[in-house]
């Protein structure tokens, strides 16, 4: 019985090993790339919101402006989700019968104000290479300062009398720089 289990033990080692073996050696080759316009220092934080994009075209100013456009696409989608979720929250903390209305509406008044300032988005990063079939290739970072589009929000709201009823800009505010902070 043990001559059993001994023999079992080793075939188990065996194709553990070889399975171990055979992973590392599909990554054999594998070169680590350095994109430009990435790391921490171009992620979001608790004071913007940031947003990568890459652009690729035989024209110059086409790969930039796809860059430019992907990453305030990729920004209007990290703002809408961070609100969404900061809206859902600020409701059912503000008050328990929040109107599904007024809920609808601020989103709405809030993606409105999102996609004006995404016209006014900071560059923070912008690269651009020649790539060895002589196109190129841009790398884009844009920036949006939260504490601006948080005042660009109450401003909104401040102006809307059905919204401005419903609405609590300390409990927003908090939740806002909770929401920023994660």
């Amino acid at each position: 019985m043990k001559k059993i289990l001994v023999i079992a033990l080793a075939g188990l080692c065996l194709v553990g090993c070889k399975s171990k073996k055979a992973t590392s050696e599909a990554y054999k080759g594998d070169v680590e790339v350095n994109v430009p316009c990435t790391g921490k220092e171009y992620q979001s934080d608790k004071k913007a919101f940031r947003a990568f994009g890459e652009g690729y075209s035989t024209d110059m100013t086409i790969a930039r402006n796809k860059a430019l456009t992907n990453a305030r696409a990729e920004l209007a989608t990290q703002i809408g989700a961070t609100i969404k979720r900061m809206t859902d929250n600020y409701a059912s903390s503000y008050q328990q019968g929040i109107e599904e209305e007024a809920k609808s509406r601020f989103q709405d008044m809030v993606r409105n104000v999102v996609d004006q300032k995404l016209s006014g988005t900071i560059v923070v990063c912008d690269k651009l290479m020649r790539t060895q079939d002589n196109k190129f290739r841009a790398y884009v970072v844009v920036e949006l300062n939260g504490d601006d589009l948080l005042e660009d929000i109450a401003n909104k709201v401040s102006n809307d009398d059905k919204l401005r009823i419903d609405y609590e800009y300390e409990k927003f505010k908090k939740e806002f720089e909770k929401e920023m902070g994660k």
